[in-house]
């Protein structure tokens, strides 16, 4: 099984080598490709690429993996795009993108690289695992996260083509981590952007705390609640209604289908006949 691990916070972060460590010490074949720089909130973007835009690629090493490990000149997308595209070595069975710094809950993960390199690999087909943890004052507990990670690989690998899990944990040690639940996406994060001061040439954001409070199945609530928080997650969904549908030519007076009731975010179509995911040891929200 061979398992392509990026992150967006770069090759030289601490929590993708601890992650490439466990999994490839778990019996996985692991080939790494991060970005050579911090690229946090990318999301799914492949940057300038194309003929005429050669992308840069650096040999590196992590102590205490066998495999190859690659910084590129590039976001995590395009990482994964390269695994996929077999640039680097074999077709990636699975991705998993992280250990980001800190969480990727609610639908501000949308922003996030470490998320959006999980939904590019559902976009081409791979079975793909985000993996972000919770800071603790000045401690990053990223043996919990690769560990809890490792647990929930066998899960995703034996899922349908084109699943892709959302892994939020608690900045604590392996055995105070109460388990890992299945949640929502929350309405929000824990933080949020905000301007801190526009000037005449340059605008200042800031990241603040959203204030929200998550109602009790969502991810954002599971974490604080110290269980880790795992998410079914669909990137590209569609929304359609009576008046719009494939097929159908387009009139004026046809109304939009909501993809949103309130705060509240439509489910896509069901992709997936019979439920993804039966394993006992994950406790379902309800």
């Amino acid at each position: 099984m061979r398992v392509l691990i990026t992150n967006d916070d770069g090759i030289e972060s601490p929590g993708i080598h601890e992650l490439a460590r466990q999994i490839g010490g778990a019996g996985y074949e692991v080939i790494v490709i991060a970005p050579d720089h911090d690229a946090s909130g990318t999301g799914a973007s492949l940057g300038r690429m194309g003929s005429g835009n050669p992308i840069a690629v650096t040999r590196s090493s992590i102590e205490g993996l066998e495999g190859p490990a690659y910084g590129i000149e590039g976001p995590p997308a395009l990482c994964v795009l390269a695994g996929y595209l077999q640039a680097l070595g074999p077709l990636p069975d699975v991705v998993v993108s992280g250990i980001n710094a800190g969480l990727n809950t609610g639908r501000a993960a949308l922003h996030s690289g470490t998320f959006g390199a999980a939904l590019a690999g559902q976009n081409f087909g791979i079975r793909s695992l985000a993996v972000s943890i919770a800071r603790a004052e000045d401690v990053w507990f990223w043996e919990t996260a690769a560990a809890i990670a490792v647990e929930v690989l066998p899960t995703l690998t034996d899922a349908p083509e084109r699943s892709a899990l959302n892994l939020n944990v608690p900045g604590v040690p392996r055995g105070d981590v109460s388990g890992i639940r299945w949640s929502e996406l929350g309405k929000f994060g824990a933080v949020k952007s905000a301007i801190e001061k526009v000037e005449d040439d340059k605008i200042h954001f800031h990241m603040v705390d959203s204030g929200y409070e998550p109602d009790e199945l969502t991810d954002l609530a599971t974490v604080r609640a110290g269980y880790a928080s795992l998410t079914s997650i669909h990137g590209a969904a569609e929304v359609w209604g009576p008046d719009g549908e494939p097929g159908k030519m387009f009139h004026p007076d046809h109304g939009v289908h909501a993809a949103s009731a309130g705060h509240e975010l439509r489910p896509p179509k069901a992709v997936f006949e019979t439920p993804v995911f039966d394993e006992p040891e994950f406790d379902k929200p309800g």
